[in-house]
């Protein structure tokens, strides 16, 4: 198994204090970008280090805070997003499963793919921003069959600028991103990135957070995210400020109709703009899949 990543960010703590002052000291740039980070506004050179702050600090309490959070359902939804794919149904494929980096959407894979149809070709390479995160997911295939196999390999790369020489055009058959995309600089970047390492005909597949359709439920999920999720932060984690963040950050992600665009405009095709479509939501739109094919 190939492991490549470099050392941890400074800590949150840290980047706390920074984010306090970031609007209020002087950039070389008088007019910089800006994204979001969360409800904040920052230059763009800046959310990049912000959000691997983020998770270095949430990196060993990760799978535990999503249980907390979601009651577990994230699990549930993770195993629809890889069954709705059905690696290995055609024979082995070849995945990149980016902002992966503890490798439960690597597992999955492979596992259905063995499961379902006897295939131990698939390969995944998973890649993460986040060294951290990528040990996490280290300690994780330690535990299994698949550990130092050619099956599976982790990477220290920022999705939006994956290296050609690492990462070659027209590479992989299939292309993963799990509750990843958003906390990206640049989505349409991300999404070039994944057009490019894609063979003609590979299937881009994004599960992701999103908007809720009915109003009593979307009322309900934003009392719970805002008051419930900080707080099991910092009775977890002793950390509410990167939790915050992380709700916020699921506000500022695009609406389905918009991200599907974002994705055409990509250069993929997708089905119609409606739910079953070009999306599939999950729970109400708590969570979406979203799913393109390189042309």
């Amino acid at each position: 198994m190939q492991t490549i990543f470099r050392n941890a960010r400074p800590s949150w703590r840290h980047s706390r204090h920074f984010l306090r002052t970031v609007n209020t000291q002087a950039s070389p740039d008088p007019n910089p970008k800006m994204t979001s980070f969360g409800y904040r506004d920052v230059p763009e050179e800046q959310k990049e280090s912000l959000v691997k702050d983020v998770f270095d600090s949430v990196a060993s309490k990760y799978d535990l805070m999503n249980d907390a959070t979601s009651f577990g359902v994230h699990r549930l939804w993770k195993d629809d997003f890889v069954s709705s794919l059905r690696p290995g149904r055609k024979g082995p494929v070849k995945c990149i499963d980016v902002a992966g980096g503890t490798g439960d959407i690597a597992l999955r894979i492979l596992d259905y793919a063995r499961e379902k149809f006897a295939d131990r070709e698939t390969t995944v390479q998973v890649v993460d921003i986040n060294g951290q995160m990528l040990q996490e997911g280290v300690r994780r295939f330690r535990k299994t069959m698949y550990y130092n196999t050619p099956q599976i390999s982790f990477h220290e790369a920022n999705a939006q600028e994956l290296p050609p020489s690492k990462f070659q055009d027209n590479t992989y058959d299939l292309y993963t991103i799990a509750f990843g995309i958003r906390n990206c600089t640049s989505i349409p970047a991300v999404l070039k990135e994944a057009h490019r390492v894609l063979k003609p005909g590979g299937t881009f597949a994004c599960l992701e957070f999103s908007r809720v359709d009915n109003p009593l439920l979307s009322t309900l999920y934003d009392q719970y995210s805002f008051s419930v999720i900080p707080l099991l932060g910092t009775i977890l984690t002793g950390d509410r400020e990167s939790y915050q963040y992380l709700v916020e950050s699921i506000r500022k992600f695009p609406p389905q109709p918009q991200f599907a665009k974002m994705i055409r405009d990509a250069g993929f095709e997708t089905g119609l703009d409606a739910d079953g479509g070009a999306w599939t939501n999950l729970w109400g739109g708590v969570a979406c899949v979203h799913t393109g094919v390189k042309v």
